[in-house]
């Protein structure tokens, strides 16, 4: 049963990545000429963390497979995937400045929105990452002291 479902949260970091990767390969280029350069890389910056994280989190899974969720690989993984939702933030909040001179011109106001909503996104999974890690990491401490006193 266990193994049914990691199987099942791989395809579903998979298939979250995959509209991510069409977006930067179809859509983000076609507005080159019209958002300043560095939105575009801090896009493409935060694309690649976000890609790194998603892979963090299918190791994690395989960790979970092989019996090995609580080991100090797992709590790893998860302290790069707060790292990565923590490097995105910081992305999107120096991201911010240059879209008000485009929302501004545009009278868009919603457009800063975006980077906003994506800065909370990635700072409550960067908050549950380190709440998991920390449990995690507490748990495989009273696992080693049970294994010394026995």
């Amino acid at each position: 049963m266990k193994k049914y479902s990691t199987t099942f949260l791989k395809i579903a970091v998979t298939l979250i990545g995959i509209p991510v990767l069409a977006l930067c390969i179809f859509w983000v280029p076609g507005f080159v000429g019209y958002i300043h350069f560095p939105i575009i890389m801090g896009v493409y910056l935060s694309a690649l963390t976000f890609f790194f994280a998603l892979y963090q989190a299918i190791k994690l899974l395989t960790y979970i497979d092989k019996n090995k969720a609580f080991s100090e690989l797992s709590v790893k993984a998860l302290k790069n995937i707060k790292y990565c939702a923590n490097t995105i933030s910081v992305i999107y909040l120096v991201i911010v400045p240059f879209i008000f001179p485009i929302a501004d011109a545009d009278d868009a106001p919603g457009l800063v929105a975006f980077p906003l909503i994506i800065i909370f996104g990635a700072m409550v999974i960067a908050v549950f990452a380190a709440v998991l890690q920390r449990l995690l990491h507490d748990a495989i401490e009273m696992k080693s002291e049970n294994e010394l006193t026995i």
